[in-house]
């Protein structure tokens, strides 16, 4: 009985652990996402930039942000439309003007721990009919990077480094400030409290054994 009682307390401190390691699932992938502008609202791309070839008129937007897929991704924030967006740029013959918005995504979103990424910035893009959305916005917001497999990972240079890597709930959701901290890196308090408690539980079930034998 006191053998169970044991095995039955080690289950379930693996059970504690396991959930808190369940914490640092991922949440997504941190990424520029592409999107286009049809009738007042986003709709995320169906092409890459490099492929699509938008039309004089179009509004096309790029959002860095983490998200977990394109059914979840974040749109670009604004609600500038071409007129606004392309004001002082006039048309020109044999050329057309393609209206981007640049959201560079918020401190949360921005790798190495929370640092500010640059205001989200629109650009009128002037170019050859048959240019991609991806020659559009090198015209506007060099320099881009790319990977080995053509995703955009940079656009004006943001970020850095990195491209389209894996990130875990833990390293969205913590502050700055706490990533900083003498504890980081440490188990949870939520953690080590229902550590506690089972064990409480389990040396009450031992005693409880030994005292019916």
């Amino acid at each position: 009985m006191i053998r169970r009682a044991v095995l039955l307390l080690l289950a379930s401190l693996l059970l504690c652990a396991g959930a808190g390691a369940g914490q640092a699932q991922a949440a997504g992938y941190r990424y520029w996402s592409f999107w286009e502008r049809d009738a007042g609202r986003w709709v995320y791309a169906t092409q890459g930039p490099s492929l699509a070839r938008p039309s004089d008129g179009d509004v096309q937007g790029f959002r860095f942000a983490v998200s977990e897929d394109s059914a979840s991704a974040v749109r670009p924030r604004g609600t500038a439309d071409f007129a606004t967006i392309c004001a002082k740029t006039p048309a020109q013959e044999g050329r057309k003007r393609v209206a981007l918005v640049i959201d560079f995504g918020t401190a949360s979103d921005a790798p190495g721990g929370g640092a500010s990424p640059p205001a989200a910035r629109t650009a009128c893009a002037r170019v050859s009919p048959d240019a991609t959305t991806a020659e559009a916005l090198a015209a506007v917001a060099k320099p881009l990077r790319y990977d080995t497999n053509a995703l955009l990972c940079a656009i004006s240079g943001y970020p850095e480094k990195g491209c389209g890597e894996q990130v875990s709930k833990e390293q969205r959701e913590r502050p700055a400030a706490e990533k900083n901290s003498p504890s980081d890196g440490g188990p949870s308090l939520g953690l080590l409290a229902g550590v506690a408690v089972v064990v409480v539980l389990g040396g009450a079930a031992i005693w409880q054994v030994r005292r019916r034998g």
